[in-house]
């Protein structure tokens, strides 16, 4: 391969002359010669007036066999022209008068650039030359070369028979789904990828921000949507996926933090320990080689530039020269306060634009709890029980308050049919139905929270000091009590201190079975116990807490302090969402009657999983999503 470095003149038409062609050039210079050359162009017989209405750049640029790469683009002093814009850069008159230089993209940015000042526009300007000079840099046996180095799923798609690899996923989606939605969880098993799970779950990330979606499910359909992206094997659209995965604020820009993560998890894809301990250095080099303007990003194109050209800028294996590591510590020594402030903003208008549904139910949700605490708290601070029990009391109501809250809002996540009627309405586009397990789980903590408070108050403060309080002071609240002081025990013996102890017992065990894992069997118990644990425990205990529902509508009826009907609220809160929920279950259990199924074929398969085909009622009617309840009376006339 033969090559040389050649520099010459290019005018710059600013006449309006129609004579004038934009495109005139002077000859290139002899591939075979290796000297650096300086065109004159008076001395070809240029008119005076082409000199006298151009501005020079001089170009140099490394002719090989199969490609033209330009090294640099500098202006030459020309005559200076009083209509000519000087506000616009060299680089930028250049590519407005060659349209033929610039892609799409890079037309858009140039026009928007247009508006910007002086100090912003140079360094804006020498990376659009930049990417210039890398679009003249790719040739196909560059692309070949770079294209191994997004070998990312290589293992996982590259197959004589792309049919038969969809077959194998579909086979895997059909026993690891449930309800028809594959869990985020299990998508690296799905694909294939069990050793990179961590890469794989960035690639799910990417793939559903790119169609705007947050989503921790999806149905076969969309697993075959994403499959034939992954499963892509050119270059540009490998490429892609690389830089939608280091890109996850989807600002179209990687900083050198999101570069450093993306070195990590292709370390540990590759299980490339050496890699890891040096990510940090790496990323600092690769920003330092890709931007030299310090801007502090990089973009799609320079990624690529990365890769085209990965044995001089990716060759790990290569000692670091001094001058660089001196440059890297220098490089990581100067951050921007401006970029970091920058940064920070982009990435929370990011974590804002992407979570904005569940922020404002959120909000919702902790307002109205804080709401309820201080109305609730300030309505027993005036109250003469007070004068004895002081703080204690307000407190324990207030979190009383937010129980009662809690308890009815918690019914709502799990009616199914509820939800699956309301996804199909305009709430979807500002509620996150899909969160309403997270919802539900999140709800149940604070009920936990809630219980410790409002309990722990009660036996540790309400209740001793009302006991070993003097006859004087319980003499303004004597009247309800019946005139007789209780004692702790009588406290404790009462309606309300037994049906209080009875559902923090009952919740207690319904709670602890309901944690992860047990509710995967992933304690292991002895034998004797082993059916404390697993799905069926979790699903039988959850419904004590039917009986904790009844029992708190008894707390919440006979209180201590308040004797009107119109004070005892809990019946208010959990009545409609109560109902609901009986209501959900009755439809259930009336479905279980009417339906019935008639098994075609069983098939065991890997992993402790077996396959149902079975012939669907006649009127049965599905939507994606709904969970779908089996029981087996042979079996058990118990579980589902």
């Amino acid at each position: 391969m033969t090559s040389s470095w050649s520099s010459f003149p290019i005018p710059i038409p600013t006449s309006n002359n129609p004579r004038l062609s934009p495109f005139t050039t002077p000859p290139l210079p002899d591939p075979h010669d290796h000297l650096l050359l300086h065109h004159d162009l008076s001395s070809q017989g240029m008119l005076p007036i082409f000199l006298n209405h151009q501005d020079f750049v001089e170009v140099t640029l490394e002719v090989e066999d199969h490609s033209v790469l330009v090294r640099s683009i500098s202006p030459l002093p020309a005559s200076s022209d009083p209509l000519d814009d000087s506000s616009l850069s060299i680089t930028a008159r250049i590519r407005n008068k060659f349209p033929w230089l610039r892609s799409a993209s890079s037309r858009a940015s140039t026009a928007s650039s247009l508006d910007r000042d002086d100090t912003a526009a140079a360094p804006i300007s020498a990376r659009d030359a930049r990417r210039l000079n890398a679009q003249l840099q790719r040739t196909r046996s560059r692309a070949q070369a770079a294209l191994r180095g997004l070998r990312f799923i290589s293992k996982t798609t590259n197959a004589s028979d792309a049919n038969e690899l969809w077959q194998r996923v579909q086979s895997r989606f059909h026993s690891l789904a449930q309800a028809g939605l594959l869990a985020r969880d299990d998508f690296a098993e799905c694909i294939g990828m069990v050793d990179s799970k961590e890469f794989a779950l960035r690639i799910f990330d990417a793939l559903a921000r790119r169609k705007g979606l947050r989503i921790s499910k999806i149905n076969m359909e969309e697993l075959h949507e994403f499959w034939l992206k992954i499963s892509d094997q050119s270059f540009d659209a490998r490429l892609q996926i690389f830089f939608d995965m280091a890109d996850s604020n989807e600002d179209g820009r990687i900083t050198r933090e999101e570069v450093q993560e993306l070195i990590l998890l292709s370390a540990s894809a590759n299980n490339l320990s050496k890699l890891k301990e040096r990510a940090e250095e790496y990323a600092s080099l690769i920003m330092e080689e890709l931007d030299p303007e310090n801007l502090g990003y990089i973009e799609l194109w320079q990624l690529e530039t990365l890769l085209l050209q990965r044995d001089t800028y990716m060759n790990y294996s290569r000692p670091l020269s001094t001058a660089t590591s001196v440059g890297w510590s220098q490089n990581l020594s100067s951050f921007n306060p401006k970029y970091i402030i920058k940064s920070a903003t982009t990435t929370f208008n990011s974590v804002i634009f992407q979570n904005w549904q569940r922020i404002w139910i959120l909000f919702l949700w902790g307002s109205t709890m804080a709401a309820l605490f201080t109305w609730k708290f300030l309505q027993y601070k005036n109250k003469a029980a007070f004068g004895i029990m002081g703080y204690c009391l307000p407190t324990a109501k207030g979190a009383a308050e937010t129980l009662k809250l809690n308890m009815a809002l918690i019914l709502l996540p799990v009616c199914r049919n509820t939800l699956t009627w309301l996804r199909s309405t305009a709430a979807r586009s500002v509620v996150p139905f899909d969160d309403n397990i997270n919802f539900h789980k999140l709800i149940a903590c604070f009920i936990a929270i809630g219980i410790a408070v409002h309990g722990g108050v009660h036996l540790a403060c309400d209740f001793p000091r009302l006991a070993n309080s003097s006859a004087e002071e319980f003499e303004v609240i004597s009247s309800d009590f019946h005139n007789k002081k209780p004692s702790f025990k009588e406290l404790l013996m009462s309606v309300e201190g037994v049906t209080g102890i009875a559902m923090v017992i009952l919740m207690g065990i319904s709670f602890t079975l309901a944690t992860r894992r047990f509710r995967r069997n992933v304690v292991r118990l002895p034998w004797l116990f082993n059916r404390l644990a697993g799905f069926n425990a979790f699903w039988y205990s959850h419904h004590l807490l039917g009986f904790v529902y009844l029992l708190l509508l008894v707390h919440g009826t006979f209180l201590f302090l308040a004797h009107n009907w119109t004070q005892k609220t809990t019946w208010v809160y959990i009545s409609f969402p109560l109902l609901l929920y009986l209501g959900e279950r009755s439809l259930r259990a009336c479905r279980s009657e009417y339906y019935s199924v008639e098994i075609l074929k069983v098939s065991v398969l890997p992993g402790n999983v077996f396959s149902l085909v079975m012939l669907k009622p006649r009127g049965f009617k599905y939507i994606s999503g709904q969970y779908i309840f089996l029981q087996c009376p042979s079996i058990s006339q118990f579980e589902w």
